[in-house]
């Protein structure tokens, strides 16, 4: 990953933004490959994933795998990419996760940082873009999409109260938008911490926690999930929630009177990616699911809901909804630097603001 990640228009991939809320483990079933030499411990006819990709995607994304693996039982652990990151820490000296699979990269540095990550090339890595993946060859980790910060505002509970739709991060700040907001947690929440670590990168440290102790003023909750602002702002319970774009279009196109907004300083983001957790012994099948995951049916799933993809594509779509070029929202973003920074900003974070954060399930 390049120090400071620069996207051109080559990143014509445009499809792509992400993360979620609430604990899930589902079974569901597929055919393994054939085990390796010296694998022949290994029951290759189960696959564990570990996710903080949204529910609702899940179920779409994986229908090619699965067809192709009809008697693979896979089980998929999801939670928020800070629950994640933290379950996968835990369990470092006893992995239970065989692979790592829309997360966030900065979680995914951290891990790789912790030497958890086993390095691994899936087929079609070349089409993978520098900026979405690893640059150690062979790569520890490799992304699929990003996802960027949002403003998901109730147009219905702003006319009631005759105040203006905020479009920037200096407009949360006014004083008419005391107790309207929410935000996530950026411990628990990877759109959290990308959003404090883009206020962080735009307007240095110093700076930063000064404007984010005016914002605290005004927030009402911080949810523990980057989705749930987005709900509450749908139901008008908070009308404005600070999420991220996927979320805000999915609540607009089921009916909410939400407009999204992209902040016109620029989005926060980082980059959904995957990775082979390091165990004594590697299942195949784990190796084959990454192939699939950065695979052109993959792919095409993944356009559905984001904007920017990791792998270009003359057939690449920009979803509904989103900024006619989504690339140029994004902000200069710093990856490996939040990722060495991540624990010192949220513990400064948790300090300053936890006070308002809601309970953990």
């Amino acid at each position: 990953m390049k120090k400071v990640v620069k996207f051109s228009v080559a990143v014509t991939l445009l499809a792509s933004l992400l993360v979620g809320c609430g604990t899930n483990k589902t079974t569901t079933s597929g055919k393994p490959g054939e085990a390796d030499a010296g694998q022949a411990a290994v029951n290759n006819k189960e696959l564990t994933i570990y996710t903080a990709l949204e529910d609702d995607q899940i179920k779409s994304y994986l229908e090619t795998f699965k067809k192709a693996h009809s008697d693979l039982k896979i089980n998929i652990v999801r939670d928020s990419t800070g629950v994640i990151t933290a379950k996968l820490l835990a369990e470092k000296d006893n992995p239970q996760a065989d692979v790592v699979w829309g997360t966030a990269a900065t979680s995914l540095l951290v891990l790789n940082q912790n030497s958890m990550l086993e390095p691994y090339a899936p087929k079609g890595v070349e089409r993978v873009v520098p900026e979405f993946k690893d640059t150690a060859n062979p790569p520890a980790w490799v992304g699929i999409d990003a996802w960027e910060t949002a403003f998901v505002v109730n147009t219905k509970e702003m006319e009631k109260r005759n105040l203006p739709i905020p479009q920037s991060y200096e407009d949360l700040v006014k004083p008419e938008y005391k107790g309207l907001i929410t935000m996530p947690n950026p411990a628990a929440s990877g759109t959290g911490f990308l959003t404090v670590s883009a206020l962080v990168q735009l307007m240095g440290k110093d700076k930063a926690w000064t404007f984010m102790d005016k914002l605290h003023d005004n927030i009402g909750m911080y949810t523990q999930s980057g989705s749930k602002p987005s709900k509450m702002a749908g139901t008008g319970e908070y009308p404005i929630g600070i999420s991220f774009g996927y979320r805000g279009i999915t609540e607009k196109k089921g009916g909410a009177p939400v407009q999204v907004v992209f902040p016109k300083e620029g989005s926060g983001w980082d980059v959904e990616a995957n990775g082979l957790i390091k165990k004594k012994a590697l299942k195949p099948i784990a190796k084959e699911f990454l192939d699939w995951a950065i695979s052109e049916d993959a792919m095409k799933e993944y356009n559905k809901n984001y904007a920017i993809l990791s792998v270009k594509s003359d057939s690449s779509q920009i979803p509904e909804g989103y900024e006619k070029d989504p690339v140029k929202q994004l902000i200069k973003n710093d990856l490996n630097s939040m990722a060495k920074e991540r624990d010192g900003i949220l513990n400064e974070w948790q300090k300053r603001y936890d006070s308002k954060s809601e309970g953990k399930k």
